[in-house]
């Protein structure tokens, strides 16, 4: 089955989930006038990765980081209310199946905490998986949760079944290996990151995995910083390029198909065979054949792990 994929890396209106959820809706129209099946965008690009906490001093832009942190939570996505109804309309309208990262709002218990989530948009316009970032990295922890393995699946789509793990999670060979024993053709890969490192990352998953492998950072410069952000000219060199993007498209067991698109504030497009990563496993089928279930146990817990389970008379 041949599918066309479109990798946005244009930037989001940072801190403005309205803004960035209407540009959204263009990217969307614009990759399915272009023909693409798979729409896929990077980590929280709604509304924007907080790029600010790798610059922010410890210890002495305290007061920054709160007020930051209180802006990107007025702006994050309630996904129980609903929020993302208009991309979900826009991907049932278009026939497309969306990926997309965003900061998801717990609105169930605490009504506070973040989450570094992605979530799998199907053609009927119905999310058919949230994944939330199970180990935010560094000082991401001062900005999310940690969540559970709940969103640990690989769905199924009419453009083939689809699993993602969120930047460094790739680094994690038993998440990595829960998708590979999950039947994957398309494991997306959406990141902060960039570089050779990095790519030569996603070669390597695609080898081991058997897969196609998407990724995509989101490519920013110092201009993309709206005007009206905190101590904008103190964090931000309006010239400076903070990510160049590098999207990449590479085949099962090996090899970059497309990209990596640097520096370039646009949309990544492919044309692949997703059956193509059933038959590269003939040789390695890490999950399969070329696994040892005599010798190596894993377990992975999927059940959800709420803060509280509250229990009252009907």
């Amino acid at each position: 089955m041949n599918i066309k994929v479109a990798i946005s890396q244009k930037p989001p209106v940072l801190l403005n989930l309205k803004a960035s959820l209407a540009r959204a809706l263009e990217i969307v129209e614009e990759a399915a006038s272009h023909g693409a099946n798979l729409i896929v965008f990077p980590e929280a690009f709604l509304p924007g990765y907080p790029t600010w906490i790798w610059r922010l001093r410890p210890g002495k832009d305290m007061a920054l980081g709160s007020t930051l942190h209180a802006m990107l939570r007025a702006n994050s996505v309630d996904l129980e209310a609903g929020e993302l109804e208009g991309l979900c309309e826009a991907a049932r309208q278009h026939n497309v199946v969306v990926v997309m990262g965003l900061n998801e709002r717990d609105s169930c218990f605490s009504g506070t905490t973040l989450y570094n989530t992605l979530v799998v948009i199907g053609t009927d316009g119905r999310i058919l998986n949230r994944h939330r970032k199970m180990m935010p990295t560094n000082p991401e922890r001062m900005v999310w949760g940690m969540g559970d393995a709940s969103g640990l699946k690989v769905v199924d789509t009419p453009f083939g079944r689809i699993g993602a793990l969120i930047c460094w999670e790739n680094y994690m060979p038993l998440a990595r290996y829960a998708l590979f024993a999950q039947d994957i053709d398309i494991y997306v890969a959406p990141t902060w990151d960039s570089g050779e490192v990095w790519a030569g990352s996603m070669n390597h998953i695609a080898r081991e995995g058997g897969c196609w492998v998407l990724s995509s950072a989101t490519a920013m410069t110092g201009a993309d910083i709206p005007e009206d952000f905190p101590d904008r000219e103190a964090l931000f060199d309006a010239e400076e390029w903070i990510n160049p993007g590098d999207a990449l498209v590479i085949k099962p067991f090996g090899g970059v198909v497309a990209g990596p698109m640097h520096q370039e504030k646009d949309i990544l497009y492919a044309e692949i065979d997703v059956d193509e990563a059933r038959r590269s496993r003939k040789a390695l089928d890490v999950s399969g054949h070329y696994s040892r279930p005599d010798l190596f146990d894993l377990q992975v817990d999927r059940r959800p792990k709420p803060a509280i389970r509250l229990i009252d008379d009907d």
